[in-house]
C-alpha cells in the first residue's frame, strides 16, 4: 500500500472495545487482532460497503493484525465468479490486500453440515415441515410464543430427514432444519430460527454437489470461529442477531474461543439507493448502462467517473464510526473528491459548447505559444505549452449579444476580458446564422498585454476566460453527470424508486474542443482510476475507461466546480 493511501483511523468505540480485549487480562490478551470482510458475491461493491471494508481492513492495520477476505457464497441463485473478481479488484483499488487469507463460505460446507448433524444429535435442532406461509402463521407475536408441531420430532427421525434433504429427495420449501432454542424469546431471531433450507440451484464453485444450504446466521459464526477471527465487525442490523451468533459458536464443537461481534451504523447517502437488489434492477431493466455506469454508487462506477481511492477513504474516515444511523449528503463525497483533485489534477483548457472567436487585429497566419502551469502553486508539476492564433474557440455562454446585470464576459462594447495566460481582448461584434444563433464573435486584443496583464497597469473589469486554439484543438465527447435520482430519499417509505429517477442525470456533449496535448492523454487501465484533469472553470474530468480510445476521446465529469455566476 502506498503511503498516501495509508489511513490514519481515529480512535472509535470499536477500538475502545479492542483495547480492552487485548489488554493484560482481556479475553484476547497476547493474541493478534484478526478481522474479516465477508461480502456476498451477488453484485458489485458500492460506496455503502466501503465503511465496513475500511473498518475491517483499517482496524487490522491499526493493530498490526490480519484481515481475511471471505466470499459469503451461501445463496447460489444470484452469485457469480464475475462478482468475486470485481470485489477483489475494488478492494485492491482502495489500497487493501488480504495476502493469502482468501476464503469462501462454501469452503466449509462439509463442516457446517457435520455441525448441523451434531446439533440434531444433541437435541438442539430438528427438521420442520412447515411451509413458508405456515411458518409465518406459527411465528407468534410479542408476548405470544411461536409454535411448531415438529419441535419434538425424534432425533433419529430428524437425522434421517436431514440426510434425505441433502440427498435431494425433497423440493424447495418442503422442509427446513431449525435450531431448537426458545419459541417464547422476545428476540424473534431466537425463536427456533431456520439454519438450513433446501435450494436446488447450481453453485458457482460447488456445482450441483449441494441442494441444501446453510443460512447466514448459522454459517457466519462458524466461519469466523474456524478462521480464528477475534473481532467480527458488522453493521447495526446484526445487533439483534448477536445472541444467535453466540449461541451457534457455543453449541458446536469448534476447538476455538468465541469471536466477539461488534456492530456499527451503516453509511447512508442521499439521492441514491444502496440495496444490491435495487441496483441489480437498474442494470437489468436498462436504466443504466451497467454496474459501472458513472451514475451508480458502485465502486467500479465511481472509479469510472473519476473518483479516487484517497477521496473515498477520506470521506469514510471523516464520517466516523458510530452506533447512530445517519444519512450523509452526496455533496460531501463530492467535496472530498474536490479536495483531493485540487491538489493532484493537472489544469487544462477545454471548451464544451464552442463558438468561434476571431481576433480581428491579430495577424492572419501567425501563431505563438505560451507556457502555462499545470497545477497552480506546485512547481514540481511543471508547465505545458499551448498554442495561440487568430481564431480560437470559447464557451458559448461567455458571450451575450445583450448583457444582463453583473455580466462581465464578452458582449459588444463590454469590458476587457482576459484570455487565460494569453492576452486581453474586447468584443467588437458578432455574426449569426439565419435562425439567429451566434456563429462567430469578433474581438480585438491588446498586443502589449501578453500573459494577461496590461502594460499600463490598468484595472481589468471583465472575467478571465478559458479558450483553445482553433488550429490545433482536437474534438472530444464529454459526459456531464448529475444525481441518478431526483428524489433525496428514493427508497424511503413506500416509494417506487424507479419513479424517482432523474431524467436529466446524463448530458452528452459532442464536438467539444480540447487542448491538443490531450491527444496524448494516457488511456485508462483496468482496475485503476484514469488520470484526472481540471477543465478550467468547468470541473474535474477523466477519460472514460470503457469508451475512450486513442483518436476518440470521451471524458466523464467527475465533479463540477462551483460557478460564481448563475444565469
Amino acid at each position: 500500500m502506498s503511503d498516501d493511501l495509508k489511513p490514519v483511523m481515529g480512535q472509535n468505540f470499536i477500538h475502545d472495545f479492542i483495547d480492552e480485549d487485548i489488554a493484560p487480562g482481556g479475553q484476547y490478551a497476547g493474541m493478534t487482532v484478526h478481522t474479516r470482510f465477508p461480502p456476498e458475491p451477488n453484485g458489485y461493491l458500492h460506496i455503502g460497503h466501503c465503511k465496513a471494508l475500511i473498518i475491517d481492513f483499517g482496524t487490522a492495520e491499526k493493530y498490526g493484525g490480519l484481515c481475511n477476505l471471505r466470499m459469503d457464497d451461501t445463496n447460489p441463485a444470484k452469485e457469480d465468479v464475475e462478482f468475486v473478481e470485481a470485489i477483489q479488484e475494488d478492494i485492491h483499488w482502495l489500497g487493501f490486500d488480504w495476502g493469502d487469507r482468501f476464503f469462501y463460505a462454501s469452503d466449509y460446507f462439509d463442516q457446517m453440515y457435520d455441525y448441523a448433524v451434531e446439533l440434531i444429535k444433541k437435541g438442539l435442532a430438528y427438521v420442520c415441515e412447515l411451509s413458508p406461509e405456515e411458518f409465518k402463521a406459527h411465528r407468534g407475536d410479542v408476548g405470544v410464543p411461536a409454535t411448531s408441531p415438529y419441535r419434538d420430532r425424534p432425533i433419529e427421525e430428524s437425522l434421517d430427514l436431514f440426510a434425505r434433504m441433502k440427498a435431494g429427495e425433497f423440493p424447495n420449501g418442503a422442509m427446513t432444519l431449525r435450531a431448537k432454542i426458545d419459541l417464547a424469546s422476545g428476540n424473534f431471531n431466537m425463536r427456533d430460527p431456520v439454519i438450513y433450507r433446501i435450494n436446488h440451484a447450481h453453485h458457482h464453485r460447488q456445482g450441483d454437489k449441494w441442494c441444501i444450504y446453510p443460512m447466514y446466521d448459522f454459517a457466519h459464526p462458524i466461519e469466523d470461529a474456524l478462521e480464528g477471527i477475534t473481532h467480527s465487525l458488522c453493521s447495526l442490523e446484526f445487533e439483534d442477531h448477536r445472541p444467535l451468533y453466540d449461541w451457534v459458536v457455543e453449541h458446536v464443537s469448534i476447538p476455538y474461543h468465541k469471536p466477539r461481534q461488534i456492530e456499527f451504523a451503516r453509511l447512508g447517502i442521499n439521492y441514491t439507493v444502496m440495496s444490491k437488489r435495487k441496483l441489480r434492477a437498474l442494470v437489468e431493466q436498462g436504466k443504466v448502462s451497467g454496474w459501472d455506469d458513472p451514475r451508480m454508487p458502485t465502486l467500479c462506477g465511481l472509479r469510472r467517473r473519476g473518483y479516487t481511492p484517497a477521496a473515498i477513504r477520506d470521506f469514510t474516515d471523516r464520517n466516523g464510526v458510530t452506533k447512530a444511523a445517519s444519512t450523509v449528503e452526496f455533496g460531501f463525497l463530492e467535496h472530498c473528491l474536490r479536495e483531493d483533485l485540487n491538489r493532484t489534477a493537472k489544469r487544462v483548457m477545454a471548451v464544451l459548447r464552442p463558438v468561434k472567436l476571431v481576433i480581428t487585429n491579430y495577424p492572419a497566419g501567425q501563431s505563438e505559444t505560451f507556457e502555462v502551469e499545470n497545477i497552480p502553486g506546485d512547481e514540481s508539476a511543471g508547465t505545458r505549452t499551448v498554442t495561440f492564433s487568430r481564431e480560437l474557440w470559447v464557451e458559448a455562454e461567455d458571450f451575450l449579444p445583450e448583457p444582463v446585470p453583473k455580466y462581465k464576459r464578452l458582449y459588444p462594447g463590454g469590458p476587457e476580458c482576459r484570455l487565460k495566460g494569453a492576452y486581453l481582448i474586447k468584443c467588437v461584434g458578432y455574426e449569426t446564422d439565419s435562425e439567429g444563433h451566434v456563429t462567430e464573435i469578433a474581438a480585438e486584443y491588446d498586443p502589449g498585454s501578453r500573459g494577461g496583464d496590461p502594460a499600463d497597469g490598468r484595472k481589468v473589469k471583465g472575467a478571465t476566460l478559458h479558450w483553445v486554439d482553433a488550429a490545433t484543438a482536437i474534438d472530444a465527447e464529454v459526459r456531464l453527470y448529475d444525481n441518478l435520482f431526483a428524489d433525496e430519499a428514493p427508497d424511503a417509505g413506500d416509494k417506487d424508486f424507479m419513479e424517482c429517477l432523474n431524467p436529466k442525470s446524463l448530458e452528452v456533449l459532442t464536438g467539444c474542443k480540447v487542448e491538443a496535448g490531450l491527444a496524448a492523454a494516457p488511456m485508462p487501465e483496468s482496475g485503476k482510476t484514469a488520470e484526472s484533469y481540471q477543465f478550467m472553470r468547468q470541473g474535474y474530468f477523466c477519460l472514460d475507461n470503457r469508451d475512450a480510445k486513442p483518436g476518440h476521446l470521451v471524458f466523464n465529469r467527475s465533479v463540477s466546480l462551483k460557478d460564481s455566476f448563475k444565469f
